[in-house]
């Protein structure tokens, strides 16, 4: 069944949505997280909205595995209460998520880094816009990858220092931890693309300025090659696993990912909030 750039249903395993990609450019795209100087632009180069085909992932991908596919759906019950208390995090969540990725991807170590908690709260589609300095940030709208081939190991060594040498002996990878905060997810779900089907052409890096350090991650250009795909009506005791970044050549090591309007939203649908933990990951393999 042929789709119309309004997002009709491709067939029954799958919807078309508009996703956001990099328009090909000669100069390297610069994001700032915060109100950037006099003149210059919060976000650099052109994003076009190209309608997509989105799979749904629980009934042609159960199977997908991290390093496969790049991505993952795990079952994983949390006994935190309220996400948005800082204390339960760092008390009950950290340690439940180090015990899940340690037993699920039979990891030597785990460091959490950092977490993002998100809530959409701005009216009017997605795009790609950025909160800029505000708490809670809202879902990205944007094809991208939290991290570079430069910039997964320069992470490491900035949060880890002498450590980060024993950590990554072997192997490591970024690894991303989405929840949602409560489910089923009708508003704006989390669309991710097999990594298999991208070509290191498509990714493109960017830089993302924060006021005390310079970051890169990888922006997409679309290619008719990429299959996307998402898990609908996440539930609160489900995860999504994101490869970021694996020093490991041999795997999935970059899992585009991007929030999208689902064209089968209702209106009267809850707004998004969800929950990211960006993880270190350490292994013998």
């Amino acid at each position: 069944m042929e789709a119309s750039r309004s997002g009709a249903p491709a067939d029954g395993a799958a919807t078309i949505a508009e996703l956001y990609f990099l328009k090909p450019t000669d100069i390297k795209p610069v994001s700032y997280t915060f109100e950037p100087p006099p003149g210059a632009p919060r976000q650099s180069g052109e994003y076009e909205p190209l309608p997509t085909r989105i799979a749904d992932a629980r009934l042609i991908a159960a199977g997908a595995s991290i390093d496969r596919e790049g991505f993952e759906l795990v079952e994983a019950p949390t006994l935190v209460e309220d996400f948005w208390n800082e204390e339960q995090m760092r008390a009950v969540y950290y340690p439940e998520t180090e015990r899940l990725l340690k037993q699920t991807l039979r990891a030597r170590d785990v460091h959490i880094f950092d977490h993002t908690l998100r809530r959409r709260a701005l009216p009017g589609p997605l795009s790609f816009r950025r909160s800029v300095e505000a708490l809670p940030r809202e879902p990205v709208g944007r094809t991208h990858v939290d991290q570079t081939l430069d910039s997964g190991p320069r992470r490491l060594r900035e949060i880890l220092g002498e450590a980060a040498e024993r950590f990554s002996r072997r192997r490591f990878a970024i690894i991303n931890v989405w929840r949602p905060l409560f489910g089923p997810v009708e508003d704006a779900p989390l669309a991710v693309c097999d990594a298999r089907s991208v070509a290191a052409r498509d990714l493109v890096a960017c830089d993302l300025i924060f006021r005390d350090r310079r970051g890169e991650t990888y922006a997409l250009a679309y290619s008719p090659e990429q299959r996307w795909f998402y898990y609908p009506r996440m539930r609160r005791g489900e995860v999504l696993l994101l490869k970021c970044y694996d020093s490991r050549a041999d795997v999935a090591r970059f899992s585009p990912h991007t929030a999208f309007d689902d064209p089968a939203t209702p209106k009267d649908a809850r707004p998004r909030e969800s929950i990211e933990l960006r993880c270190f990951v350490a292994f013998d393999d």
